[in-house]
């Protein structure tokens, strides 16, 4: 066992074995950059059209304003319970219950949803369609997944950040490649003051906003980090800003290569090889394949890890089961955490792969719960900041003002996300769905407590 350093509880887990970088791609591999341009990007262009960068530069605005108020926590306090923690610490079990189910719900969501893009590259790529081929894939991805987070988190994250510096150079590498048919060019198109106006700006907001998610995650290392106190919150801002930016280049850059045309890129369900193919470099269409299925198995990696955790300190204050807090005698891994939060996971992407549902659907239902999930975390813990920056007699009228531009602005997003009054898709019952799972599991937890 790895002795525990002095003054800085970590609950029997490894303590001071990640790195800044290995932090860092936690929170990266949260939100998988690549599945941006990869299945988000082309939405943004639908709705807003040449504004969709603004958009995201706007997104990134918002979502660093976030993570300032996540870094009021995180830079004094480090736990493996990520917001549910910071939440609790400020206002106690009874509002931390909803906030930690949110963070739960948010996180399982999101590992089971990445698996439809995983099915979706994976099936376009080798050619083989079907519901055996989608619930293998299913299997595979989440227990794989599980097996890593279950023996050595300082191996899954190492792994993770090399998958993303992959994946994330082959979508750089498409847009960059020397080419004579649509190369990347100054566009004056999306220059125009037309793409600045307010209207298609927040046609894709909400959208972009998406995603953001996910990108907290890196609070769940506070047992595991080193200096967790300085290399959390820099993990938190720099992947709000990183990729920010890099999302910003590649909805620029995926509206300079297909001009007037954005049909192209809507109407198909892998727009990363139609723009492989657009211009003139098929060759690089399954390389970005493999780069965007192996981003959404690190998505699901990471996410797993920071549910465990998160379900792991719920154990140990017995608000969910005490066995759920359980550590590994060899590994110093919370293992029971991983496996519930893998199971979790997995059982509602078989469910649906096996009822037929698409994977392109499959992806986005479930993260569309999913996000509903962050999008009430960062609420609690937004409201929580400035109630915590006031105990300490350092709040601000400017920290008060930006805490509530960010809750209206979190608000907004969570309403603007609601499918339109009159709908009859499955998409209307996905709000429901997510608040029935908290209030089931703030039932679930009152039991165990």
């Amino acid at each position: 066992m790895t002795p525990e350093p002095a003054g800085r509880p970590t609950y029997g887990l490894r303590p001071d074995i990640l790195s800044q970088w290995e932090t860092l791609a936690q929170s990266l591999s949260s939100i998988a950059p690549t599945a941006a341009p990869a299945m988000i990007i082309p939405l943004v262009i639908a709705a807003a059209g040449r504004s969709a960068w603004v958009s995201f530069v706007v997104a990134t605005i918002a979502m660093a304003l976030v993570a300032a108020h996540v870094n009021v926590f995180a830079r004094d306090s480090a736990t493996p319970g990520s917001l549910y923690a910071f939440v609790r610490g400020e206002f106690g079990s009874g509002i931390a219950l909803p906030a930690g189910w949110a963070l739960l719900v948010a996180y399982i969501g999101t590992a089971a949803a990445v698996t439809g893009g995983i099915i979706q590259y994976a099936q376009n790529l080798v050619g083989v369609t079907g519901t055996g081929i989608a619930i293998l894939i299913i299997a595979l991805s989440i227990g794989l997944s599980a097996m890593l987070a279950y023996r050595n988190v300082e191996l899954s994250t190492r792994f993770m950040l090399w998958i993303e510096c992959a994946s994330v150079a082959t979508v750089v590498l498409l847009f960059v490649v020397p080419t004579t048919a649509h190369p990347l060019s100054w566009d004056p198109a999306q220059m125009s003051p037309a793409v600045f106006t307010i209207t298609p700006v927040g046609a894709g907001l909400v959208l972009a906003t998406f995603a953001f998610v996910g990108f907290e995650s890196a609070t769940a290392l506070g047992a595991e980090a080193k200096d967790p106190l300085t290399t959390i919150p820099r993990a938190v801002m720099g992947t709000a800003v990183i990729s920010g930016a890099f999302f910003v280049f590649a909805t620029y850059a995926e509206v300079d290569a297909v001009g007037s045309k954005i049909d192209l890129l809507t109407g198909t369900q892998a727009p990363l090889q139609v723009l492989a193919t657009l211009k003139g470099r098929a060759w690089v269409g399954p390389i970005v394949s493999v780069g965007a299925i192996m981003s959404f198995f690190a998505c699901a990696m990471s996410c797993i890890t920071a549910a465990a955790r998160t379900m792991f300190l719920m154990g140990r204050q017995q608000v969910l089961p005490p066995s759920l807090g359980r550590v590994h005698a060899r590994y110093q891994t919370p293992h029971v955490a991983v496996m519930a939060s893998s199971i979790a996971a997995v059982i509602p992407a078989l469910i649906l792969a096996a009822r037929g549902v698409s994977a392109f659907d499959l992806y986005g239902w479930l993260a569309t719960i999913a996000t509903y999930g962050f999008l009430a975390a960062y609420v609690f813990v937004t409201i929580a900041a400035p109630m915590h920056a006031m105990r300490r007699r350092t709040l601000t009228a400017w920290k008060a003002a930006l805490a509530i531009i960010t809750v209206g602005f979190l608000g907004w997003a969570f309403v603007a996300s609601l499918p339109p009054a009159g709908s009859t898709g499955p998409e209307r019952a996905l709000a429901p769905i997510f608040i029935l799972s908290i209030l089931i599991g703030c039932i679930i937890s009152k039991g165990s407590h």
